[in-house]
């Protein structure tokens, strides 16, 4: 696990705007309130970075919301032991974050420049467990199938066939899905043996789902 020192703005990014909403894994609040998000968002202010909203990278993309994150995080229910598939790498926060809390992520990007960024950046970190792809993430990664958790952090219209199909018995997929142009409806799967369980759990709003 990668340590970082205190960061007074993390820790009151958590406490207004993630725990006071009700998320409450221990784990996922403990690294959000380290993580220099600030680092990944080149080109703004730090105090930007730790705002309540979504913010662009570039190249069409953003980063998105420090509650979103830990929501779709704690979705997952991670206990340490995963393999993780993350379908838009985007900056890498979302991927830190992950990448802290798992023991794998196999991390697809489908802007080759955003990828390159990222990695560097993780790399510099210091993170040793994220493997790196540049490709077409409604694909997923079925060279290194099934996943234990899946999350795909862009909307799509469906949930592709190809990640639900990478997803291990007991695992669990997080993914918007709906109109790019509104909002969508944050979906959370579950595989049970040869079906599939969904649940809605909130609305939010993302960028699409780009294919290459």
């Amino acid at each position: 696990m990668v340590d970082y020192p205190d960061n007074a703005q993390a820790e009151h990014m958590v406490k207004t705007q993630i725990r006071s909403r009700g998320i409450h894994d221990a784990a996922v609040l403990n690294v959000m309130r380290k993580l220099p998000r600030h680092l990944f968002i080149s080109g703004k202010s730090r105090d930007v970075a730790y705002g309540d909203y979504p913010i662009s990278i570039g190249h069409g993309q953003t980063i998105s919301q420090p509650y979103i994150v830990a929501y779709m995080t704690q979705a997952l229910h991670l206990k340490g032991d995963e393999k993780v598939l993350e379908i838009g790498t985007g900056s890498g926060y979302q991927t830190a974050v992950l990448a802290t809390l798992c023991k794998q992520v196999y991390t697809v990007e489908v802007i080759d420049v955003l990828l390159k960024n990222a990695e560097r950046l993780l790399n510099a970190f210091g993170y040793t467990n994220i493997k790196y792809k540049h490709g077409d993430g409604s694909k997923g990664w079925p060279e290194h199938a099934p996943f234990d958790r899946i999350i795909v952090t862009a909307a799509a219209e469906t949930i592709p066939v190809a990640l639900k199909k990478q997803l291990s018995d007991n695992g669990i997929l997080v993914i918007p899905v709906g109109d790019y142009k509104r909002y969508q409806d944050l979906l959370v799967v579950r595989k049970i043996g040869d079906s599939y369980q969904t649940e809605e759990s909130i609305g939010c709003r993302f960028v699409p789902l780009m294919q290459g």
